[in-house]
């Protein structure tokens, strides 16, 4: 039955849509605007899905500029894909590529890590000796997972004892899998957390709780196990309509949350895990717990003097404006992607929005005219809420709803077509962002 809050779309119909939207945002980059002259250095940090869209974007717009990308990692990570891997629906090669097979060939790569911005003197150094100097630095190497904050935990745990953690990796997003499957099979207590930092896809998180909860209903197990979702604040998704949404779906699905539960530290022989609550500690017994641990900036953003003085102090996300990313000490960095300083917009899809915003500001400057574009906080999630059906949750930096497709793909329904989105067409759309084309 379809709902009476949208038109009757039959499963064809469906296809060609996601498949329209696909083809959409694969061309949407072909109407460009003329290059523009220049001997500028641009230098990038991280070569993620930012700065490998921007590098083939500002090569397709600067005619003669010098752009160097630094990054260390051989393996460029289809990261929305862990949640899939983790819940074996995808092997754990379906999230890799090389990073080399994404970039112009008139690009520099330097395969070393970042070491050391000097934003005065406008340098860059690698943990190789390189020192750059440049005329434009953007830095998007994405951020760092502080596994080490939670007391106990080491990621060659990721596996056995009922422990997950598929944000480390594709590998271990395997090695979640082995443990869910295990928990899915026998039951007990599965406890599912979130940090209280800043995190990328914030969403990832219930992604897994309920596909788990999907598993053990499928394998006939549900009634043999007992879900808890460990929330690092009063809600469950950033978004109010979200978490409203959210905590209705926990309700009908029997999974139980805990506000105001961020993890401390993990037993693992004892399978038991401390949190700190706003009532001082308390211990919980698991037999499946998914940890996702604090994350930060890379302690060469925080080193460089880059960071908020004044905000987010622990986790040392670039000071830069919200709808430019601009530094707004340093006229001459940009801020791209997960490090990036502001409310939202730590995901792949606030990436392609953002990437069009920095290069209008770089070729803007190059070219002495003034950029006409600007970054709303837009952001993109499809919240898988069970294997075949998502929600495709999409909202700015006020928490305004802003779906892509109004009238067709209502954001808070569960929806085959939602869940094709994340399934088929984001990955297209995703590498078509990386080669500067979405």
């Amino acid at each position: 039955m379809h709902s009476p809050k949208s038109p009757a779309v039959n499963r064809r119909g469906f296809l060609g849509l996601a498949a329209g939207a696909t083809a959409l945002a694969a061309t949407s980059g072909e109407a460009r605007a003329a290059t523009v002259q220049t001997n500028a250095k641009i230098v990038i940090i991280g070569a993620g899905a930012g700065g490998t869209a921007l590098a083939n974007r500002l090569v397709e717009r600067l005619d003669g500029a010098q752009i160097t990308l630094i990054d260390p990692r051989k393996n460029h990570l289809y990261q929305p894909g862990l949640t899939l891997v983790a819940a074996g629906l995808k092997p754990a090669d379906y999230v890799l590529s090389e990073t080399t097979d994404w970039l112009p060939k008139d690009v520099t790569l330097i395969q070393e890590k970042a070491a050391a911005i000097d934003p005065v003197a406008k340098t860059v150094s690698t943990e190789g000796g390189q020192t750059l100097s440049y005329d434009f630095l953007v830095v998007a190497p994405g951020l760092i997972l502080d596994h080490d904050a939670i007391e106990g935990f080491s990621l060659d745990m990721v596996g056995q004892n009922g422990i997950g953690a598929l944000y480390a990796g594709p590998e271990y997003a395997a090695k979640t899998w082995q443990a869910a499957s295990k928990f899915i099979e026998e039951g007990g207590h599965g406890i599912f957390t979130r940090p209280g930092t800043e995190m990328k896809c914030a969403g990832a998180p219930l992604k897994h709780t309920f596909l788990i909860d999907d598993r053990l209903r499928r394998a006939g197990n549900r009634g043999k196990a007992e879900i808890t979702y460990g929330a690092h604040d009063g809600a469950l998704f950033g978004v109010p309509i979200v978490s409203e949404k959210v905590r209705m779906l926990f309700g009908d699905r029997d999974i139980e949350p805990v506000y105001k539960h961020t993890v401390k530290a993990i037993d693992a022989g004892a399978k038991r895990v401390t949190f700190n609550t706003e009532n001082g500690e308390e211990e919980m017994d698991y037999d499946y717990i998914h940890l996702i641990p604090p994350q930060r900036a890379p302690e060469v953003i925080r080193q460089s003097g880059l960071s908020w003085a004044d905000k987010w102090t622990d986790q040392g996300w670039v000071e830069c404006d919200k709808a430019t990313l601009r530094h707004l000490r340093y006229p001459e960095i940009w801020a791209l992607g997960d490090v990036a300083g502001v409310p939202k917009g730590k995901t792949a899809a606030s990436v392609k929005w953002q990437v069009p915003v920095v290069e209008d500001q770089i070729v803007s400057t190059i070219a002495g005219s003034d950029p006409s574009e600007s970054y709303n906080g837009y952001t993109s999630c499809p919240m898988i809420t069970k294997i075949g059906r998502a929600m495709l949750v999409e909202f700015d930096y006020n928490n305004n709803l802003t779906p892509s497709f109004p009238g067709i793909i209502p954001p808070l329904e569960e929806l085959w077509i939602s869940w094709l989105m994340k399934e088929v067409a984001l990955k297209a759309t995703y590498n078509a962002m990386l080669r500067g084309k979405a």
